[in-house]
C-alpha cells in the first residue's frame, strides 16, 4: 500500500463530489472590488479558474480576482494547493524541504510539518489569517521509486538524482504523462559529483578509471595495487536502487557489488572515514570526513571535486540533481514554486544545503593557468604552439561564464544539464546581462582522430549551441550584443584522453565574455 494519493487524484475525487452534489446550480461570481458581475452555472473549479455557463457562453474566470457566492460555489478545500514529491532520498531529506520553507517564508507563510517516518513527512502551509494555503507531501525512498509513484498517480514531481531511463520515459508516455526527456518536464535543481572516499589517514591520493572499475567490481581487492600499504580493501556501497549507484554504474558500464551497504551516502562516508582499509563512491555534498580521491590520468592531469569543476562539469563524474514532472497542470502554488527555483534566493538555499547552486560565475583568465599549463604540455603535431598562441589570443581579456555544454558519447545531444544551460543562458541575454559585450561560443573536442575533423566537429557544435541560445532568448534586444563563435578542437584538454570520462569531460562548448 502505497503513502499518499496523488494530488491530481483528490482534486477531481473532490470536484466530482461537490458537483454532484450541486448539479447545475447557479452561481455569482462577483470581482473584489464590486465593478463585475458574472451569473451563471458552476460547470467546474480546478482549484484555479471557475468554469462558468453563461448567457455569453463558458466562460473561465480567474478564482484569485473573484468571490464566488452560491450553493455550488466549493468550499475552502478546494482552494487548497495539494502536490506531492517522491524520490531520491538524497533530494527528499534536506534540499527540497529546504527550499519549501525558504518560499514558504518569502511569502509570509507559517508551516507546520507532520513526520509518519523516516522518509514520509507533510507539511501545512497557512497564510497570516491561519487559513490552510498548500499541503505538500515528501515521499523520500529512492529514485526508482519516485517514477514508480509518478506512473501510480502518486506523486507530481519526481525528486531524482538520475536521469529517466529509456524504460521509465517510455512508460510514461504510455501513461499520458508526456515526454519526461522534454526540457519542459525535466528540470535541474542543483550540482553535485560522486566522488571515490578513502579515510583520511589512507595514503592514496588518487585513482583513475581502470582502477576504479577494478576496485567496484572486486577484480582489485588489495591496496597495495593502488599504491598504497598491503591490506584488503574493504569495500562500502549503497542499497540497491540509490541514485548515485545507478548513475555510476551507467558511466562506469558495470554493476557494482559491495561488501557492506549502508541507506546513504551520508552513513557510507561516515563508516569510510572511521576505517583506514575502507573505500566506497559517496556525493560531494556528503563526504563529511572521509576524503575525497582526485580521479587520474595518465596524462598527469588529475580532476578534483570542487564547486567550480562540479559547476562547469570539468569534474568527470559530476551528478545533475533532477525534478521531473507530467504533462499535466498543477496548482498555482506548485508553479510558483518551481519559478523560485530559479532566484537568487534559492540559489542561496542550494548552497547552504551543501550542493552547488546554477547561478552563473565567472571565471578570469588568470585564475585558469593550470588548464594553460597542462594544454601547453600536451601540444604537438596535432596541436601546435601556434594554435595555442590563437586560442590565448582569442580570450585574452575575456572571461570563462560557468555554464558549459556537454554532449552525450560521440552524439549531438547535448546532456541533461546542458539543456537547463540553454534556458539560463537565453533568460540572462533577454534581461540584458551582456549587453555593450561579445558572448563567445568556443568548441572544443576529445583527442580522438585528426585534429582538423575534431575542430570541425567542435565548430559545428559551437554553432548548434549558439543557436539553440539564441532560439530560445526570443525577447533578446540583439543591437547592442555581439555573438561570436570558434573552434580549438583538443586543444585545452580538461581531462586524459584515455578514459571515457575524460573524453566526455574533453568534448564540450564553452562560453567566455569579453
Amino acid at each position: 500500500m502505497r503513502f499518499f494519493p496523488g494530488a491530481a487524484f483528490i482534486a477531481a475525487f473532490f470536484l466530482c463530489f461537490c458537483l454532484s452534489a450541486a448539479q447545475a446550480q447557479e452561481v455569482t461570481l462577483k470581482s473584489r472590488d464590486g465593478a463585475v458581475t458574472i451569473h451563471g452555472t458552476l460547470r467546474g473549479f480546478d482549484g484555479e479558474f471557475y468554469r462558468v455557463e453563461t448567457i455569453y457562453g463558458l466562460l473561465t474566470v480567474d478564482g484569485q480576482r473573484v468571490l464566488c457566492d452560491g450553493a455550488a460555489c466549493p468550499g475552502p478545500e478546494a482552494r487548497v494547493a495539494a502536490f506531492a514529491f517522491s524520490g531520491a532520498r538524497e533530494m527528499g531529506q534536506v534540499l527540497m524541504p529546504a527550499l519549501v520553507e525558504a518560499y514558504a517564508a518569502e511569502r509570509g507563510l507559517t508551516m507546520r510539518r507532520r513526520v509518519e517516518d523516516a522518509a514520509h513527512f507533510t507539511y501545512a502551509l497557512r497564510d497570516a489569517e491561519g487559513a490552510t494555503v498548500a499541503r505538500i507531501r515528501f515521499r523520500a525512498t529512492t529514485t526508482d521509486e519516485g517514477f514508480a509513484d509518478l506512473l501510480a498517480g502518486e506523486a507530481d514531481l519526481v525528486m531524482a538524482a538520475r536521469p529517466a531511463s529509456p524504460t521509465e520515459l517510455a512508460l510514461a508516455r504510455d501513461a499520458g504523462l508526456g515526454d519526461l526527456a522534454d526540457p519542459a518536464r525535466r528540470r535541474v535543481v542543483a550540482l553535485d559529483a560522486v566522488v571515490p572516499v578513502v579515510a583520511r589517514d589512507n595514503p592514496v591520493t588518487e585513482i583513475d578509471e581502470a582502477s576504479l572499475r577494478a576496485v567496484l567490481t572486486g577484480e582489485i581487492t588489495d591496496w597495495g595495487a593502488l599504491g598504497g600499504p598491503d591490506g584488503a580493501i574493504a569495500l562500502h556501497g549503497l542499497a540497491p536502487g540509490a541514485g548515485l549507484l545507478q548513475t555510476v554504474a551507467r558511466r562506469l558500464e558495470t554493476p557494482l557489488p559491495a561488501q557492506h551497504r549502508h541507506a546513504d551516502s551520508a552513513a557510507l562516508a561516515d563508516a569510510v572515514a572511521a576505517d583506514p582499509a575502507a573505500f566506497g563512491l559517496a556525493y560531494w555534498s556528503e563526504a563529511g570526513n572521509a576524503r575525497a580521491l582526485s580521479l587520474a590520468g595518465g596524462c598527469g592531469m588529475p580532476a578534483r571535486a570542487t564547486r567550480q569543476s562540479i559547476k562547469t562539469e570539468d569534474y568527470p563524474l559530476t551528478a545533475p540533481l533532477f525534478l521531473y514532472s507530467a504533462a499535466r497542470r498543477m496548482p498555482p502554488f506548485a508553479r510558483a514554486f518551481l519559478a523560485f527555483l530559479d532566484t537568487p534566493d534559492a540559489q542561496a538555499v542550494i548552497r547552504r544545503a551543501g550542493y552547488v547552486d546554477l547561478s552563473r560565475e565567472a571565471i578570469p583568465l588568470a585564475h585558469q593557468g593550470q588548464r594553460l599549463a597542462y594544454a601547453i604540455a600536451a601540444a604537438g603535431d596535432e596541436v601546435p604552439l601556434s594554435e595555442l598562441k590563437r586560442l590565448v589570443t582569442r580570450v585574452e581579456g575575456a572571461a570563462r561564464l560557468t555554464p558549459t555544454f556537454r554532449f552525450e558519447g560521440g552524439e549531438a545531444q547535448l546532456d541533461a544539464q546542458s539543456f537547463a544551460n540553454i534556458a539560463a543562458l537565453a533568460r540572462a541575454i533577454e534581461a540584458g546581462a551582456f549587453q555593450g559585450q561579445t558572448l563567445m561560443f568556443l568548441g572544443f573536442s576529445d583527442g580522438r582522430g585528426p585534429a582538423a575533423a575534431n575542430r570541425g566537429i567542435a565548430r559545428a557544435r559551437a554553432e548548434a549551441v549558439r543557436d539553440a541560445v539564441m532560439a530560445a532568448a526570443t525577447l533578446a534586444d540583439r543591437s547592442h550584443l555581439r555573438i561570436l563563435v570558434d573552434a580549438f578542437g583538443e586543444a585545452l584538454p580538461n581531462a586524459c584522453d584515455e578514459f571515457d570520462w575524460g573524453r566526455r569531460a574533453n568534448r564540450r562548448v564553452e562560453v567566455w565574455l569579453r
